[in-house]
């Protein structure tokens, strides 16, 4: 196991090397003149004196190798730079953004893990039956719908629509912003805060809660028409034992693999779900560094994105062992 830790930690080197470089090479492909733009000449033509103290200031007159090699460097000692657009470091504007995105995420998984799993469970022991058909049409609608359609939607729902006709207080939710933006242990909602963040955490899990129900059902129903399930009844073992204990810990191996790199995903690129509800969040941070073509934001948040995604591929593979005790990590192979 420790070797198959070190392992996995050393290939996050290059992945992370290489998708960076990719990044930091386009950025300079794209047309315009970024000292340009830093000096604010979006819609005017600034001084030339003000454009060269900005190429000054951030090497921008060096040729790009040695950027790419300065940047390396402060990159080691996680000095991320600071924006172009808003002057500020990239590591308080990582520290803000990220932690919204966590919370929301944290939130999403929640409800993939309790919704997706509970009604994929359910289906498959209720083969055929009215749930299992239901729940087969539902899960197909609901992959199918854009995010941002679904948020739309859920917006005029609890929001807009009770408004218009006076619903107690109690029961509207809010569609835009952080709210108060006060927490307890980090990601419990406390007084308000609730109302934030229930419909972006429903839109941000929808997808993938669909894909994990369907996904719980196909792998509860292989393993039980498995001969050990068959032998655990046989041993006189009852029903719900046979279940929880021999069932549900294999079939749920593919899921917790859907679900753990999931994370990994909506914690960086939740762009369409946080751009709908104003969540200031990473994905939406990235997506307007790109806009304004700020280099170090750009590349300081997507360097943290793609460490969470590593870090929960690793958890993913590291769970594999205690859901399954035949899956070890050892010399002659990674599982």
């Amino acid at each position: 196991m420790p070797s198959y830790i070190v392992r996995r930690v050393l290939l996050l080197v290059p992945t992370v090397f290489f998708a960076l470089s990719f990044l930091f090479v386009l950025f300079f492909q794209l047309p315009g003149d970024p000292a340009n733009l830093i000096a604010g000449g979006a819609n005017r033509t600034p001084d030339p004196g003000v454009i060269q103290r900005a190429r000054e200031r951030y090497d921008l007159d060096k040729p790009v190798p040695t950027q790419f090699v300065n940047y390396w460097k402060r990159t080691l000692r996680w000095d991320l730079g600071e924006s172009f657009a808003d002057r500020r470091s990239v590591n308080d504007i990582l520290g803000e953004h990220a932690k919204n995105s966590f919370r929301l995420g944290i939130w999403a998984i929640l409800i993939e893990i309790v919704v997706g799993i509970g009604v994929g469970l359910i289906a498959a022991l209720r083969r055929y039956s009215w749930s299992d058909r239901i729940t087969t049409v539902i899960t197909a609608g609901m992959s199918a719908v854009p995010v941002f359609v679904l948020g739309f939607v859920l917006q005029y729902i609890f929001a807009v629509y009770p408004n218009k006709h006076g619903w107690p207080d109690f029961l509207k939710l809010r569609t835009q912003g952080l709210g108060p933006n006060t927490w307890t242990f980090f990601f419990v909602p406390t007084g308000e805060e609730w109302r934030y963040v229930i419909l972006p955490a429903v839109t941000l899990a929808s997808v993938t809660t669909a894909l994990v129900a369907r996904m719980m059902r196909g792998s509860m129903l292989e393993v039980l028409r498995a001969d050990y399930m068959r032998t655990a009844r046989a041993k006189g073992l009852d029903e719900r034992s046979v279940i929880v204990k021999h069932g549900l810990r294999n079939a749920l191996i593919p899921v917790v693999t859907l679900i753990g790199i999931d994370f990994g995903t909506i914690i960086g690129v939740a762009v369409l779900t946080e751009t709908t509800f104003s969540w200031p969040g990473l994905g939406s941070e990235i997506a307007r560094s790109v806009t304004r073509r700020d280099l170090p934001v750009m590349l300081g948040l997507t360097l943290s994105v793609v460490v969470i995604y590593a870090v929960a591929s690793l958890a993913v593979d590291l769970s594999y062992a205690w859901f399954d005790p035949r899956i070890r990590f050892g010399r002659r192979g990674d599982a």
